[in-house]
């Protein structure tokens, strides 16, 4: 396939561009370039003829319906986000601007390529969203497809739109869709505002880890590179107007996920003195702070026959050999805005 990727120098978006190259397909990566979109994401494939890049921003609707024009992808991935909750508490109007405005951007363009190229049956718009859609969890159940929407958040309230407008488009225009909604990722190139690479990086330095609240909350924790597999089955094999919830059934709460992560940093590359669970600390909670997700991916499972390949312990160790091995990569994001400082606080 020729598959247009939005977001496609972020975090989930570039493993998507990566192994999608990886396999064979060609891929035209759409980005704003904005500050955690990097090109040093995608600077393993850049050179590939498989790969070509469009810097563009998805609030520009006569970009995309140029780039729609000049490349006639078989299927579309939006990825494009803002995705960072502590950002959107402080300013909300950018995620309205890209997340709604811009899905809607979106969708008028690949709809327009859509009947300009005869409808083609096999053509999908595959709509990347979030498990935080649904709201927070008590103790007990998971979310499902079927779960009412409860976002809690700028953020989270901004997906559930864009998530809207997608079904919107293929109940009244027919355009062809897959949405799914995932779990928290984490992995290799994750920009350092996120719990994990701020764990790890702040430990490094020395510094403190913030934890907020006590560290109750729990999230099901998927690895990047799995989640990109499902993705790139759900937009080849994908039923039209379906969404498929995208899990790795590893809870954990924030506090067991930061010990696990000092731990492996204390035999990686141990303190002078003492533990890195030293740093930890406790610091006031996020507003509107969810208390659990957890997501049941048997659709996917049982439909597309897709299953995570990597443990939380296993992934967490990898991920922390990456960081550990690429400070090229980190080093120089650490004078960035809203990175080792906490934002989100209003």
């Amino acid at each position: 396939m020729k598959i247009l990727v939005t977001g496609g120098c972020g975090f989930i978006g570039s493993a998507v561009v990566r192994l999608a190259v990886a396999r064979g397909h060609a891929v035209v990566n759409v980005d704003a370039l904005t500050y955690a979109g990097r090109l040093e994401n995608v600077a393993e494939v850049a050179k590939s003829p498989l790969y070509q890049f469009e810097h563009a921003d998805i609030r520009d609707r006569a970009a995309l319906e140029r780039i729609f024009a000049r490349h006639r992808p078989d299927a579309v991935m939006h990825l494009a986000a803002e995705s960072h909750v502590d950002r959107s508490i402080d300013a909300p109007g950018d995620f309205i601007a890209t997340n709604i405005t811009g899905t809607y951007n979106m969708l008028e363009a690949a709809r327009g390529h859509w009947l300009g190229s005869g409808r083609p049956e096999g053509f999908r718009f595959h709509h990347i969203s979030t498990d935080e859609v649904y709201g927070s969890l008590g103790p007990e159940g998971y979310f499902t497809e079927d779960t009412p929407y409860d976002p809690r958040s700028p953020y989270s309230a901004s997906k559930a739109a864009s998530d809207h407008l997608v079904r919107g488009w293929f109940h009244t225009y027919g355009l062809p869709v897959v949405l799914t909604n995932c779990s928290n990722n984490y992995g290799p190139f994750h920009f350092p505002e996120k719990l994990i690479p701020k764990v790890i990086l702040n430990a490094l330095q020395g510094r403190e880890i913030p934890v907020y609240g006590r560290g109750e909350n729990v999230r099901d924790w998927l690895y990047v590179e799995d989640h990109a597999d499902a993705l790139l089955l759900v937009v080849a094999r994908g039923m039209a107007g379906r969404s498929y919830n995208v899990g790795g059934h590893n809870e954990r709460r924030n506090i067991d996920l930061v010990h696990a992560i000092c731990d492996i940093l204390d035999t990686r590359r141990p303190r002078a003195e003492g533990s890195y669970r030293d740093l930890i600390v406790f610091v006031s909670d996020r507003p509107g702070h969810d208390a659990r997700y957890a997501i049941d991916p048997s659709r996917i499972m049982g439909e597309l026959g897709w299953k995570p390949s990597v443990t939380v312990e296993e992934g967490l160790a990898k991920t922390v050999d990456w960081y550990l091995e690429h400070e090229d990569w980190w080093r120089p994001l650490l004078a960035l805005e809203g990175v080792g400082t906490r934002v989100g606080v209003v």
